[in-house]
């Protein structure tokens, strides 16, 4: 997990490593998906950015950044395209065919959410050797205010009453969520962690914290009380990038599982999801391509993530599958 801080900033490669063509993405599920309706939002045209992947002996690490978010009237799914040199938003509308549309003309987006109200995208850049914060009008897209400046920031999210945008700040090896103030400008440091995503209670977040061994941990921070209470953790395995569901019941999340052949055990990310108090923990995904950056529907009955599942040249595309829980 350590390793996920160090690369959170490199960009997207569009194929995995090496390691990775030992197994097979050709096929679209597994034996144990057996019976869920997958179904393949984008095409390789889309060209689909596929978060880092990063092996090496038994370790796995990945960008945790969120790169994919549905519109909040649930029509469109939005996701950050490696296209000319350069990374962008694309918006598609769901359930119809057809292309893209581009959203932003930047040079190296990282990732993205928008605001609940729909009006906003607020994204990071790649910009020199720093990471700052824009905004930008989601319908547009294409004049930019900047929020932060000269630091390593990034996965920007609106709080549910658009009050604040919190974001991760990287400085000196160690990350913390930070909150900048809409009305006053203001820039507040609240705790250590990473992928802030903010609960339907106000001044509540779920974070990604790393514990003293190195492994990614989910955990739910109160700012107003001081309260900190780690949600889903394991001894042996990372979890990071929680989101939480429309109904603010369950946490989507991403985690390590291994998959066992005769010949090899290889480490993978996968899927999972908990309820709010971390109870009833469920992984949803065991294929061997890299599933990754989850984000609900609107309406809490699907999930939506970045795989190479069904792709013979191991090609990212975004995915759909029913949440039946």
């Amino acid at each position: 997990m350590k390793r996920i801080i160090s690369i959170l900033f490199i960009l997207f490669l569009g194929l995995s490593s090496l390691n990775a063509q030992r197994v097979d993405y050709s096929v679209v599920s597994t034996e144990e998906e057996r019976g869920i309706d997958f179904m393949q939002i984008t095409s390789p045209n889309d060209y689909v950015c596929m978060p880092i992947v990063s092996r090496k002996g038994n370790n796995i690490n990945w960008l945790s950044n969120r790169i994919i978010d549905v519109t909040p009237d649930g029509k469109y799914i939005a996701y950050v395209s490696s296209r000319n040199g350069a990374t962008n938003i694309f918006v598609k509308e769901l359930g119809k065919q057809g292309g893209s549309m581009q959203r932003t003309n930047r040079k190296a987006i990282l990732d993205f959410n928008y605001s609940p109200d729909g009006k906003y995208i607020v994204f990071s850049e790649n910009r020199g050797t720093s990471h700052q914060i824009f905004l930008t009008d989601a319908n547009e897209g294409y004049v930019c205010r900047q929020i932060t400046s000269a630091n390593q920031d990034y996965s920007p999210i609106y709080t549910s009453d658009m009050s604040k945008i919190l974001f991760a700040r990287m400085e000196n090896n160690n990350v913390s969520i930070w909150s900048y103030d809409v009305n006053s400008n203001f820039l507040s440091s609240y705790s250590s962690g990473m992928n802030p995503y903010p609960m339907n209670v106000d001044d509540v977040y779920l974070c990604t914290r790393v514990n003293s061994s190195g492994y990614g941990e989910i955990w739910r921070i109160n700012t107003r009380t001081g309260v900190e209470e780690c949600i889903v953790s394991d001894a042996n395995r990372n979890f990071t990038t929680p989101v939480l569901s429309p109904d603010g019941q369950w946490v989507l999340f991403v985690g390590v599982s291994d998959i066992v052949t005769p010949n090899f055990v290889y480490k993978n990310t996968d899927i999972y999801a908990c309820r709010i108090d971390g109870t009833s923990m469920v992984q949803l995904t065991y294929h061997a391509a890299d599933d990754l950056s989850p984000v609900w529907s609107r309406d809490g009955k699907y999930i939506y993530f970045v795989s190479q599942r069904g792709s013979t040249t191991a090609t990212a595309n975004i995915w759909r599958m029913p949440f039946v829980y």
